[in-house]
């Protein structure tokens, strides 16, 4: 796996323009049944792929904290929401709310997360390629599978099926 995620970022950016130009005609000409087969090459990869070995977004990126998380996660703490925000968050360029530091503050050295069971949204869909219309996220992938191995894998195996950069 550490040979992998050392490769990760320079596989992604050799494939940035080819992933960029397939997603844009899949934008075009979305395939009917694309929410069906994202579905199965999602949960094809992630029968193979054990995140708890890897934790890669959990130790490079953070997920963006909605107010819903933020009352959630506070909850567990027995913190009122300002004062879960005073601890772990800031205000991105954005105005989104996210970790002010990485690795995230509620990975163990195991990665396993602390607080998994009421964890951000973000990180429950992360890397959200089995989302529906998945076609509109193509942006967030593309910056994901530089992170995720597993997306990065799926987005391979999606250009095989569609066609290298063009849909068949």
């Amino acid at each position: 796996m550490e040979e992998e995620l050392k490769s990760l970022p320079k596989r992604a950016k050799d494939t940035h323009n080819e992933n960029k130009k397939f997603f844009i005609n899949l934008k075009k000409k979305t395939p009917k049944n694309l929410d069906v087969v994202m579905q199965q090459l999602h949960d094809a990869e992630f029968q193979k792929t054990d995140c708890l070995k890897c934790a890669n977004c959990c130790k490079t990126t953070g997920p963006l904290f909605t107010n819903k998380d933020i009352e959630r996660i506070a909850k567990h703490f027995q913190l009122k929401p300002q004062q879960f925000i005073d601890k772990y968050l800031q205000i991105d360029e954005e105005n989104d709310y996210v970790l002010k530091s990485v690795p995230c503050a509620f990975l163990g050295t195991d990665n396993y997360c602390s607080i998994y069971e009421v964890r951000p949204k973000a990180c429950a869909e992360f890397p959200h390629t089995d989302r529906r219309k998945f076609q509109q996220i193509s942006h967030l992938t593309l910056q994901n599978v530089a992170i995720c191995p597993a997306a990065f894998n799926i987005v391979e195996k999606m250009k095989e099926l569609y066609g290298n950069g063009f849909l068949l």
